[in-house]
């Protein structure tokens, strides 16, 4: 693939929101390779991007993904982004939900006979490894907008990286990351607020869930 100017912020760097909806883009992908399409409704539960060199504005990059862990409704990919200058890891934890019940539903065995051999008998752990958010955290406001809403009907994963990126954007142009945000209750359009301690940043809304958590290394 090749990065397109929305994917890049006004130094040419290729931001972690964009890398994160290549993530979903290249494992869909995956999914209707092995004819899974349609069957199961898949949200993330955890993703963490390491980035060792940035991927630049308009080079060609090389996206590699196979599935690493998976559990009885969890599955867990690994996916690096690369090229001559770039070069960036990722793992994402992801759960299948029956989308009648909206509950976590069970791998039939042909999810399982394609997935197994690459998964290597690794389980796909979907526990929580994030802390709370402590009382006397610094709080700010934050908005969710309508046109960051997908078709699962809550705010897509990619953008919960749109808080990290704003505090990028106000420094110097970084060189690495590594990074993980862990999502917990589905947000919709509004307002929320972003808690913030030390490496740690925690999305909240107004009526108290905490959403996603953000963890710099």
């Amino acid at each position: 693939m090749r990065p397109g100017i929305a994917d890049a912020d006004a130094a040419g760097r290729c931001r972690l929101d964009a890398m994160a909806r290549w993530l979903q883009d290249v494992a869909y992908a995956d999914l209707i390779d092995s004819g899974f399409e349609g069957r199961g409704a898949w949200i993330v539960r955890r993703t963490r991007i390491r980035v060792e060199r940035f991927p630049r504005f308009g080079e060609d990059l090389t996206l590699r993904t196979f599935c690493s862990g998976f559990g009885r409704f969890s599955a867990e990919r690994r996916t690096s982004i690369a090229s001559g200058s770039a070069a960036v890891e990722t793992v994402s934890l992801w759960v299948c939900l029956d989308p009648e019940r909206g509950r976590p539903m069970r791998f039939p065995p042909d999810f399982v006979a394609v997935y197994e051999e690459s998964a290597g008998g690794r389980d796909a752990n979907v526990r929580l490894r994030h802390s709370d958010p402590p009382q006397d955290a610094e709080r700010s406001p934050w908005h969710f907008r309508l046109t960051e809403m997908d078709p699962a009907g809550h705010i897509n994963n990619s953008h919960y990286w749109v808080p990290l990126e704003e505090e990028l954007a106000s420094g110097p142009v970084p060189e690495s990351i590594d990074a993980e945000v862990e999502y917990r209750d589905p947000a919709v359009a509004g307002e929320v607020d972003l808690l913030r301690q030390g490496s740690s940043t925690w999305v909240v809304g107004r009526d108290g869930p905490v959403h996603a958590s953000i963890l710099t290394a």
